[in-house]
Formats: structure tokens, C-alpha cells, sequence
């Protein structure tokens, strides 16, 4: 028996294969089904099923192109209803794997058709649990992101997952090890652990949700403290994996469509595409096609092009460091991005050489912004990070006006004044001010480093620390 975990951390999510006696299953697989196959294959095994633990928000599964590919039986929970072809599992039924078996576990909560699959050896020893979004290591999959879908409150939700938690899971041996469909940087759940894998009785231990004595009304509470709005792309991500998709070599066909400089602006101007800047930074900063948006690939990338481009359907041009294209597509489509028209040839040197109009972004060092302010400067500091992150500390005197939601937080941005803007490190306060640049903010500076870099400095005061209740 093998059991592989195979962990994104762009998505911070993990997949799973698993194989015994030649046959092999995918548990949540991303939507570049080749690394599957080709797994498979080396191996000598047939992949035999596809599970999904629930209908994913945060990005499109390739559960539909790789049942295509390998005539693999794709398997939901209850409730269930997928627009294609696919086993809707009762609760309880059981999977034959080579010598191993898969036990469903209908686990609603942080969907209704959530499903957990509980694997035992040949001996019929339960060893791993496939959680998927009900359980991560130190959290539980937030209870609001179905409401809708199932006419429930988070409330009701959270209920419903605090019996499944407690009927389902907790029931099971100490020994059983959890694998997760996400560990930290999701926003499936409001503050999980870096770890990816645990044994379920540490979790008992230290899972808030788990503890022994906690009343329903007690979970219900503590689960839904410090739940902030979802990103926006979740619904459309859902819908995706409810109805199907586009094949991903297809869109990675079509996004990677080399365009010179004259084609790539006549393809902006006659479009109305974004034009997505994936390069570092500070080199962005450097220079880059007026009203771009740089959003880096060397980031949290997928995630943030899902915060902050409402319409998976618009038409995104592309400027990426030369080698990198298909890898920006990829990505885009693993959220559901899939309308990539091209890339620009030779990248933003080619743009340059071309003598076309550019645009740059200040970025100045800590030192730089105090020594701004000793020569009398008026030092408006604006703070880009999660409101939990803000309140947890910040400079003092600083306005939060956080990415997630930066259309509300133009609102805060006086154009009449010069603002100093930083994150935790440098990388979301550069998309910031490029979303904003692109809409005729001229009054941004970066601060190179961000908050770290600030604090570290000792020259602007800070607030205490408070340790945060929730990362989202």
C-alpha cells in the first residue's frame, strides 16, 4: 500500500494518491491530471476511482478530465448532484482498492454533501482518514461558504458539523492518521496549522473543535468567530465543479499564444483585457505596460487573481518572465481562470525596446520613509494587511485598508495625500498599488519589506502584540 500526499502550496491543498495491488485512487485531484497519469503509469497500476470529498470552492478539480483520461469512476458523497456522470456513494458503502478498503463517511457541515473516506488495511485496520474540508490539522472547514445552496444559516451549518465531527470522527481510533484537503493559507478554514498530517488523537488533544467537553452552542460560537466574507471566485469554483470544464490542455493551448508587441496591444486595446503582470515585485516596480496589474507568480498567485478579478470569464494578456508562460496558464486555470488569450513575446523588455509608453511604482526602504519624516514630512502610512493581521499589530497611527476587499478600501485612500504602503513583506502591497495606479492613484509608495521590515527597524512605534483569533 501507498499512500502520497501531493501538497500545492500556491492553493495550500493537498491531493492524495493512493495504490495497492496494481489499482490506484485520486482523492481531490488539481486540474493538471498528467502528474496523475504518468504516477500511475511508472507504477504499473490502473487508476480505478476518482473521490472528492465535497464540491471544491477554492479551485477546479480534475477529477472530470481525469475520469476522461483513465475511464476512472468518479465518486461524491451523498446529496451530491454533479451534472456529469458519477457514483453518489451512500454513507457507510465501502471501496475495494487491490487489498485495501474505503469506507464513506458522510460528514455535512462545511458542505452538506461533504464526505470523509476511511481507509483500512487488509487486515481491516482503520488507518487514514481523507478529511477533505471537515477537518484540517488545528481547525475545521468554516461552516458559511453553502448556505446559500442549502437555504441554512452558518449556524445550522456549524450544528451539522459539530454532530459530524462528533458521530463520525471522533468515535474513530487515536491512531488513525488525517489527511487534509488544506493546510495554512487556505481560506476554507480560518486558522489551520502548517503541519499537513497529524494522528487524530494529537488532534483531540489540541484541535479547538475537538475538545471533548464542548457543547453544540459552544462549537457553533467558537467556529463562527472571526469568519470574514469568502473570496469572491468560490461560488463560480463550485459551479465549475458541479457542471464541468473546458480540458486544460485546451486552455493552456490558447493562453500560451505568443503575441509580439504591436499584436499584444492591439489584442489590450480591442479586447479589453486585463494585462496581468506576473514578474517579482520590485522589478514590476522598476517598470512595467501602464494600468497593468501585477499579481506575482512567485506568490500566492492563484488565490489573489481569485480575490481580485470578479469575472473568471475576462480576457487576461499576460507579461511573465520569459519560460514561464504555460505555468502562469496553469495556475490561472487551477482557479478556474481559463480565458487567457496570450503572452507577450519576449516579455516587458521586448515592450521597452519598442519604445512604448511605460510606468513605474516608487519603492523606498524603512530608512528611506525615516528619513522622509525627520525632514518634516507628513508620514501617512497605509497597511494592506488582513484585519486580522492589523489588529493583531501595527504601526501606530497607520490606516488598514485591506487587499481582500480593496474596493472598499480605495474609499479610504485620500489622493490628495502621499501614502506610505506596506504588507507583511512587500509582495500584496505591490498588487495594491498597481490595482490602484490603474484606476489614477499617483500618490503610493511601496515600502520595501514590508511590516517585518518596519517593525524590525525600531524607528515608527508599533502596538502591542494580541494573538490573533482567526487568520482569514
Amino acid at each position: 500500500m501507498k499512500i502520497e500526499q501531493i501538497y500545492t502550496g500556491c492553493l495550500a491543498q493537498g491531493a492524495y494518491y493512493v495504490e495497492s495491488e496494481g489499482e490506484a485512487v485520486v482523492i481531490d485531484p488539481l486540474r493538471e491530471i498528467d502528474p496523475y497519469v504518468q504516477k500511475a503509469t511508472r507504477n504499473g497500476a490502473t487508476i480505478k476511482y476518482v473521490f472528492e470529498t465535497h464540491f471544491h470552492a477554492d479551485f477546479v478539480s480534475g477529477h472530470v478530465d481525469l475520469a476522461k483520461a483513465t475511464g476512472a469512476g468518479i465518486v461524491y458523497g451523498p446529496t451530491a448532484t454533479p451534472s456529469f456522470d458519477a457514483h453518489i456513494a451512500t454513507d457507510g458503502e465501502v471501496f475495494k482498492l487491490g487489498k485495501i478498503t474505503f469506507t464513506v463517511l458522510h460528514t455535512p457541515g462545511h458542505t452538506m454533501e461533504s464526505t470523509c473516506y476511511l481507509l483500512k488495511d487488509e487486515q481491516g485496520k482503520e488507518v487514514a482518514l481523507f478529511s477533505g474540508d471537515t477537518l484540517f490539522i488545528g481547525d475545521v472547514g468554516r461552516p458559511d461558504l453553502a448556505q446559500k445552496a442549502a437555504h441554512l444559516t452558518q449556524e445550522d451549518l456549524a450544528g451539522l458539523l459539530f454532530d459530524s465531527l462528533r458521530n463520525k470522527i471522533m468515535p474513530l481510533p487515536d491512531s488513525v492518521t488525517v489527511y487534509p484537503a488544506h493546510g495554512a493559507g487556505s481560506a476554507c478554514g480560518k486558522n489551520m496549522s502548517k503541519e499537513t498530517t497529524d494522528t487524530l488523537g494529537h488532534q483531540k488533544e489540541t484541535n479547538y473543535a475537538l475538545r471533548a467537553n464542548m457543547t453544540k452552542d459552544e462549537f457553533v460560537k467558537e467556529v463562527t468567530t472571526g469568519l470574514m466574507a469568502p473570496p469572491q471566485y468560490f461560488p463560480l469554483n463550485v459551479q465549475l465543479n458541479k457542471q464541468g470544464y473546458e480540458s486544460i490542455n485546451e486552455v493552456i493551448r490558447k493562453g500560451t499564444h505568443p503575441l509580439g508587441v504591436e499584436a499584444f496591444e492591439a489584442a489590450a486595446n480591442e479586447t479589453n483585457a486585463l494585462v496581468l503582470d506576473t514578474r517579482d515585485p520590485q522589478t514590476f516596480a522598476k517598470g512595467f505596460i501602464p494600468n497593468s496589474i501585477n499579481i506575482g507568480i512567485d506568490g500566492n498567485f492563484a488565490p489573489w487573481v481569485g480575490a481580485l478579478i470578479p469575472d473568471i470569464k475576462q480576457a487576461i494578456l499576460i507579461v511573465a518572465e520569459e519560460g514561464r508562460q504555460e505555468e502562469v496558464v496553469t495556475r490561472l486555470a487551477r482557479v478556474g481562470y481559463d480565458h487567457a488569450i496570450g503572452y507577450l513575446q519576449g516579455g516587458f523588455e521586448a515592450w521597452k525596446n519598442a519604445n512604448k509608453e511605460i510606468d513605474s511604482i516608487t519603492s523606498v526602504s524603512v530608512a528611506e520613509m525615516a528619513a522622509a519624516a525627520e525632514a518634516g514630512s507628513n508620514i501617512n502610512v497605509l497597511d494592506v494587511r488582513k484585519q486580522s493581521e492589523y489588529d493583531s499589530e501595527h504601526v501606530k497611527g497607520a490606516v488598514n485598508a485591506s487587499l481582500d476587499y480593496v474596493n472598499d478600501s480605495m474609499q479610504l485612500v485620500d489622493k490628495n495625500k502621499t501614502w506610505y504602503v506596506h504588507c507583511a513583506g512587500g509582495y500584496r502591497s505591490m498588487i495594491f498599488i498597481s490595482v490602484l495606479k490603474a484606476r489614477g492613484f499617483d500618490n503610493l509608495i511601496d515600502i520595501k519589506g514590508g511590516f517585518k521590515a518596519i517593525k524590525e527597524s525600531g524607528k515608527f512605534p508599533v502596538t502591542d502584540y494580541v494573538c490573533p483569533t482567526t487568520m482569514l
